[in-house]
């Protein structure tokens, strides 16, 4: 079996898809993107092309250390983006080639079902409280909601004490027998951080993620100390190296995301690394259907995961959601804020590909917002 093609889909809202084709009629589905440069990954998709056609897709770990590893400069999340929906597809076509879902050729199943959590927004704690009743009503266990809008390097008592009345109404509707998690995005300096954390605690979020930039992580080690507060980091990390020093660090979660962390083949690895460490999996994923279609194969295969995001209904999709573009979107049903084991082969959902082909035909032009704080100074989104 050999590779003939390889294609790539601008999808609204905001992602890129690609299709591995084969010689045997065997196709693959990823989604390789990094949100705000989807022109850029899809020229660097194509750009690895070159070397795929005429190879043999199911040398998807020689493929991931070619790719990688074969140009003299390396990493980056373009590469590792692009990277990372050629090995999801790969790893589609190696399930359906085989005839089994890719959480079994990962080692087989370690758990019947996925709990995940949903997107609660978070800019008023009247907004958080009517949204996460509606949650609840749909099932759901979980949610995840921001920290903050944009803050001050040095956070006044009035901006410190909305991100506590915010987390304070959540967890109100909530009560103590679910979860909220809370995204700094960010957007919080590590001054700010060593005041809202321990006041933060006795609130019990599931934990707070990204507490400050990656390029800060020399402060990780303080906030985890600082309260008992549970630290998540790693959507912004794209190779298992990068996440050595969080979790040595102490932190508790790890989020890589499927789409920028080089793929199924590299978060697997990188969920092995924490598991040394006792940290938890919770894979990053407000993308669409491909990659959290991914992201439960890895989910089903690993020992220490504790929950996954999902973008259902997410602000991002207004007008095109992540059901769209699936032949059947029962595969997505989710019970009491849990998923089932995914039993179709390969990464277990059926792309509508006119429906795709289509969106391509429109494409997409989606830009990170730029924040301002009130000096006219730029802030962090």
């Amino acid at each position: 079996m050999k590779i003939v093609d390889v294609e790539t889909f601008a999808v609204a809202p905001r992602w890129l898809f690609c299709r591995i084709s084969t010689d045997e009629g065997l196709v693959g589905w990823g989604e390789p993107i990094v949100e705000g440069r989807a022109d850029t990954v899809r020229a660097a998709v194509h750009e690895l092309a070159d070397y795929l056609i005429g190879q043999d897709p199911l040398r998807i770990e020689d493929h991931w250390q070619v790719l990688t590893k074969g140009g003299f400069y390396r990493g980056g999340p373009i590469l590792s983006s692009a990277v990372a929906g050629i090995d999801q597809a790969l790893w589609d076509i190696a399930g359906h080639h085989y005839g089994a879902p890719v959480h079994a050729l990962l080692g087989g199943h370690v758990r019947d079902r996925v709990r995940m959590y949903t997107w609660v927004g978070g800019d008023e704690p009247a907004q958080v409280a009517d949204t996460i009743s509606e949650k609840i009503e749909q099932g759901f266990t979980a949610v995840k909601m921001n920290g903050s809008a944009a803050m001050s390097p040095v956070a006044t008592s009035a901006e410190t004490d909305e991100v506590l009345r915010r987390l304070a109404a959540a967890r109100e509707v909530l009560g103590a027998d679910r979860d909220v998690a809370v995204d700094f995005h960010g957007r919080v300096s590590a001054a700010n951080a060593r005041r809202l954390l321990p006041q933060m605690a006795p609130l019990h979020p599931l934990f707070v993620e990204e507490p400050v930039l990656p390029d800060l992580g020399g402060h990780l080690a303080s906030l985890v100390a600082c309260s008992s507060v549970p630290v998540a980091v790693g959507e912004r990390c794209y190779h298992r190296s990068e996440f050595a020093a969080p979790l040595q660090a102490g932190v508790s979660v790890v989020q890589p995301d499927i789409s920028h962390a080089g793929g199924i083949s590299e978060v697997h690895r990188i969920a092995a690394l924490a598991e040394m460490s006792g940290a938890v999996l919770a894979p990053h994923c407000p993308l669409g259907p491909i990659a959290l279609a991914a992201s439960l194969q890895v989910a089903f295969a690993t020992p220490n995961f504790l929950i996954q995001e999902q973008s259902l209904g997410i602000h991002y999709n207004v007008g095109n959601d992540l059901l769209d573009y699936l032949v059947d979107p029962a595969v997505f049903h989710f019970v009491d804020g849990h998923v089932e084991r995914p039993m179709g082969p390969g990464l277990g959902i059926r792309i509508d590909e006119d429906a795709v082909r289509r969106a391509d035909a429109a494409g997409h032009r989606w830009r990170s917002p730029v924040w301002r704080h009130p000096d006219g100074a730029f802030a962090e989104w």
